[in-house]
């Protein structure tokens, strides 16, 4: 019976030692799948694109917006006091039309004071020297009525300038674009009354990379396309910036007809301009770039994982960008997913 215990004992022994090595060894193997499903999920998807070599097209694009040729305030030239107002925004004008009118009745009355108050003084002064010549008076007394006639002609010249032409009239022509006064109200010389546009013809503004400015010249045809009607339309270039921005950027006016009125200040559209084709341009797409692509940064992918690399541009072609320094041929960029991604991060690449 002792026996028969001590051989039980020792196969429950067998039995739990055995049951100990499998539970280790499973787990080992969960630690090892979970080990490969962590370092799975910390891999970023991510799609990229290879910097590749292209020949370019003979063109290029830049976007801007159109800016009037002419802007004016027009003010009134004396004080008074709004009589009336002859526009609203949004007429058209003529250079020299009356837009607004200022009652003048009380620069009249100040006008005619002072000229009552010259003739006065005139008057006193031609009986001091009558009286003088005959030792009536004294010389000072001569000198204080003639200065008494310098102070009223002054002042008599200053109220003829105060009651100039009441009527206010615009000094070019084009279209109201805001009215800043309304009748009742008093003016001082020089404030603003309405707010004139010239949009005749327009300059559509933009701004040009260091590479390619050196290659307009004034006068130069150029393709416009505004983004309101996507009809294309010529312009030429009528300003050039001898000094660039800041950001290697140089401003570029080109000047449009829109005698039609079609367009607008403050649109925008697309500038086409006509360059020397080239071969062998290494390229990546412009959506490659961390940020703007001014900040000329990328991710590059090399076995797995993403490198935050310093690059140098050149010209910008719209959808792709020329790359001059800092990527070789072949090299992959991310173009989706750089939100998710820090220096050194694994990926995974989808596309």
């Amino acid at each position: 019976m002792k026996k028969k215990t001590i051989i039980t004992i020792v196969v429950l022994l067998g039995v739990a030692v055995a049951f100990y090595f499998i539970l280790q060894n499973n787990k080992k193997e969960n630690e090892r799948e979970l080990s490969i499903v962590t370092q799975e999920n910390t891999e970023v998807a991510v799609n990229t694109a290879i910097a590749q070599k292209e020949r370019i097209g003979s063109m290029f694009t830049v976007n801007g917006t159109f800016l009037p040729t002419a802007t004016a305030n027009i003010s009134a030239e004396i004080s008074g006091q709004i009589g009336a107002i002859y526009v609203e925004e949004g007429d058209n004008v003529k250079k020299g039309q009356v837009i607004a009118k200022l009652i003048g009745d009380k620069a009249n009355v100040n006008m005619g004071n002072a000229k009552a108050n010259l003739d006065n003084a005139v008057s006193n002064l031609n009986r001091f020297e009558a009286a003088y010549k005959t030792g009536g008076v004294t010389a000072s007394k001569l000198d204080q009525a003639k200065l008494q006639v310098e102070n009223a002609r002054a002042q008599y010249q200053s109220a003829q300038l105060n009651s100039g032409d009441t009527n206010v009239r615009s000094k070019m022509s084009g279209v109201v674009n805001k009215k800043m006064v309304e009748v009742g109200m008093v003016v001082a010389p020089g404030t603003p009354i309405i707010e004139v546009v010239d949009i005749s013809s327009l300059d559509l503004k933009v701004e040009v990379d260091e590479s390619l400015v050196s290659q307009l010249k004034l006068g130069d045809s150029v393709k416009v396309t505004p983004s309101a009607t996507k009809k294309t339309i010529e312009g030429r270039i009528t300003f050039i910036a001898p000094a660039s921005n800041g950001a290697l950027k140089f401003p570029v006016e080109i000047s449009i007809d829109n005698s039609q009125s079609n367009l607008r200040a403050g649109m925008y559209a697309t500038a086409v301009f006509n360059q020397k084709g080239e071969n062998n341009v290494l390229v990546i797409p412009r959506e490659a770039f961390v940020g703007s692509v001014s900040d000329n940064r990328v991710f590059v992918v090399k076995d797995g994982i993403a490198y935050l690399t310093e690059i140098s541009t050149g010209i910008n072609y719209g959808n792709k960008v020329q790359v001059t320094n800092g990527l070789n041929e072949g090299d992959a960029v991310v173009t989706s997913g750089q939100i998710n991604l820090t220096d050194g991060t694994a990926v995974k690449v989808i596309k």
